[in-house]
């Protein structure tokens, strides 16, 4: 069945036109499923035809299974439920411009990023655009009064250079003004360094913030953290870098996660900040969220802020990531691995 959310207005106008329905119902049924609304909800239209629409598309394709407050913040935990019985998390922060939300575009991931939980069962399946979008819808209906969702993170779990067709799809749906209406220039893409697709994502009309998982500062020490290094040597990923800055104009975002004993030593900083050395761009970093499965170590705050310091000292643009979500299993994967174990804490 078609999922509605991964359509426009207008191709939802001519799927219902299509099934006998006038034009009007088609924006009825477009702006019922942008609000959240199943086909039970939606009262403007009469329920025949509501049994039938309901037999031939789904209209909301993801739904809420689990919310969780954090307890020192306003940050919020979601896993979500797909009709498929998978779940995949998301993040909801609340900053000082508004609400950012953090979503999953696979169902787990396969890259293996040593440092990473969604990556400890593989990945199952990519998420369709309407899925994706069905994150969102999800979150602005849970939030009602309160606001709604004007930044989008493709950080969650899955690599969204990976599942690129329905990616840009989601891309695309998102930032339309009668649809969430989030401009593009508030969404951030984030990749391990998929080099082909960052270049094929730089020829489109799709200004997105670049955020590349970078994590180290040379070829050796990221390919014993990350399988994807043995395919894409760090030059090449920083020439995609720079390519996506010339077609775009936009600086490209490092994630760096400090690990002990592995890549947050003084002269790792310095050697990063050779390389990135002319390039427009910010490096953001981030103490390890550790992974017990992984046996990695974090760092404590003097070590983050002897490589910030070394940084900044050298002409880079960098911060440390403020860390939300703690007390709620708010790294990436954390909380769908403790409900597919079955643990019963967060």
């Amino acid at each position: 069945m078609i999922e509605l959310p991964g359509l426009t207005r207008e191709e939802t106008r001519a799927w219902c036109k299509e099934h006998g329905m006038p034009a009007f119902r088609g924006d009825q049924v477009y702006r019922a499923v942008i609000q959240g609304m199943d086909f039970q909800e939606m009262t403007t239209i009469p329920q025949a035809l509501r049994l039938s629409l309901q037999e031939q598309a789904v209209a909301q394709p993801v739904s809420i299974r689990s919310r969780y407050q954090s307890s020192v913040d306003d940050t919020v935990k979601y896993l979500f439920a797909m009709k498929d019985g998978n779940c995949v998390e998301g993040v909801l922060m609340h900053y000082h411009y508004g609400y950012s939300l953090c979503i999953s575009t696979q169902v787990g991931c396969k890259m293996g990023c040593a440092f990473c939980a969604s990556t400890l069962e593989g990945c199952v399946r990519n998420l369709t655009a309407a899925e994706m979008l069905g994150e969102v819808i999800c979150v602005n209906r849970d939030l009602g009064s309160k606001g709604r969702v004007g930044h989008i993170v493709l950080m969650g779990a899955g690599e969204p250079l990976d599942n690129f067709e329905e990616v840009t799809h989601f891309l695309r749906l998102v930032r339309m003004e009668e649809g969430v209406g989030v401009g593009l220039r508030n969404v951030s893409l984030s990749t391990c360094g998929l080099v082909e697709k960052m270049r094929e994502l730089a020829d489109l009309d799709l200004p997105v913030t670049l955020s590349v998982s970078l994590h180290a500062p040379n070829d050796v020490i990221r390919r014993r953290i990350m399988p994807v290094a043995k395919r894409y040597a760090m030059e090449d990923v920083l020439a995609a870098c720079r390519y996506y800055v010339q077609k775009t104009g936009r600086r490209v975002i490092f994630e760096y996660a400090l690990i002990g004993g592995v890549n947050a030593q003084e002269e790792h900083a310095r050697e990063l900040a050779e390389k990135l050395r002319g390039l427009q761009c910010h490096v953001n970093l981030i103490p390890l969220n550790e992974v017990p499965e992984r046996n990695l170590q974090g760092v404590n705050e003097a070590t983050v802020q002897r490589f910030l310091k070394t940084l900044e000292g050298l002409h880079i643009s960098a911060t440390r990531r403020r860390e939300m979500g703690d007390d709620i299993a708010g790294a990436c994967g954390q909380l769908r691995r403790k409900v597919l174990t079955g643990s019963s804490e967060i």
